[in-house]
């Protein structure tokens, strides 16, 4: 019989957004002999898929049942709001809720943030089926969209882009199983979680050894060094004859390059020294010809908050 019959494959549930391709591939070196099969679900419907039966563990998105389901958290993910390339928002790094007080904010069916306030912005008319459609509203100038930077990314079109918002909700993942299925397979894949490192946006630096405090420490360099004594000084002559020496060597250079200077005149009188002074100073613009006139400047658009105004004022000014 062959692997995959002796063992039957281990179902990896996870959402959009979440890449578990570093886990996979871990799992099957591990792990060669138990096939993992990974399924992508909806975000809504991954508890449903866990309590049924359909997977055996997933990669979902908090918060979930704790009474029926186990979960260790993962990750946090950074939220964005998603704009045309040509927006406002994009004079800034990031943003604020506030800053889109007098934007259409668009909230799909799907949407993973879970605002416990009321959205910001403006409402839409009606609320998108999906994250995809509601980026597609976002392309045709309808509103703009708030996502963890995963969704944004995943759903990337060359046509817009995204900025960091500080003080938005944001979404969680983590690895999740049924409380009455924790089995040797599911402790398999806890190990291999917590051991590769995240593959989320900025979630490197979890991962980091961090030394236990109180643990001994190796003697650092120079610990069984003499007092007074510098490294690798054995056998050389003393440090404070050569220093002295150069130090003799420097102060007649100088001198002798002062005399120099006095004698050659001032810098007007001597060509080369005019044409060093010129490129360090740089070369000085020409004044404009009298028939050559700026561009205008970018108009700002109207009901901005103050600090993005003042972004995009900025950045007219820079493309004048």
């Amino acid at each position: 019989m062959t692997g995959s019959q002796d063992h039957p494959p281990f179902r990896l549930a996870y959402v959009p957004g979440v890449t578990p391709d570093k886990w996979v591939r871990i799992w099957n070196e591990r792990l060669p002999d138990v096939p993992l099969s990974p399924t992508q679900v909806p975000a809504a419907r991954a508890g449903e898929t866990l309590l049924g039966g359909d997977a055996d563990a997933g990669l979902v998105r908090l918060p979930v049942d704790r009474t029926v389901l186990s979960a260790i958290p993962l990750y946090t993910e950074t939220t964005v709001v998603v704009v045309p390339k040509d927006h406002l928002v994009t004079a800034a790094d990031e943003v604020s809720v506030e800053d889109l007080a007098d934007e259409i904010v668009l909230h799909p069916l799907d949407d993973v943030l879970g605002w416990t306030e009321r959205l910001p912005g403006r409402p839409a008319s009606e609320r998108p089926a999906t994250t995809a459609d509601a980026v597609e509203l976002v392309a045709a100038g309808i509103g703009v969209l708030l996502v963890p930077l995963s969704l944004a990314r995943l759903n990337h079109r060359k046509d817009l882009t995204h900025r960091t918002v500080t003080d938005a909700p944001q979404s969680g993942v983590a690895l999740s199983w049924r409380e009455d299925a924790h089995t040797d397979r599911v402790e398999d894949l806890i190990g291999i979680v917590r051991g590769a490192p995240s593959t989320a946006p900025g979630a490197g630096s979890r991962n980091r050894r961090v030394p236990r405090a109180g643990a001994p420490r190796g003697p650092g360099p120079g610990a069984n060094r003499r007092p007074g004594s510098r490294p690798g000084a054995r056998g050389r002559a003393p440090a404070a004859t050569a220093g002295a020496a150069a130090e003799a060597e420097g102060a007649a250079a100088r001198a002798g390059a002062a005399a120099a200077g006095a004698a050659a005149g001032p810098a007007g009188t001597d060509p080369a020294a005019r044409r060093r002074t010129a490129v360090r100073r740089g070369p000085v613009p020409a004044p404009l010809p009298p028939h050559v006139t700026l561009p205008p400047r970018v108009p700002v658009p109207s009901r901005v908050s103050r600090r993005l105004e003042s972004a995009w004022e900025s950045v007219s000014a820079s493309r004048c």
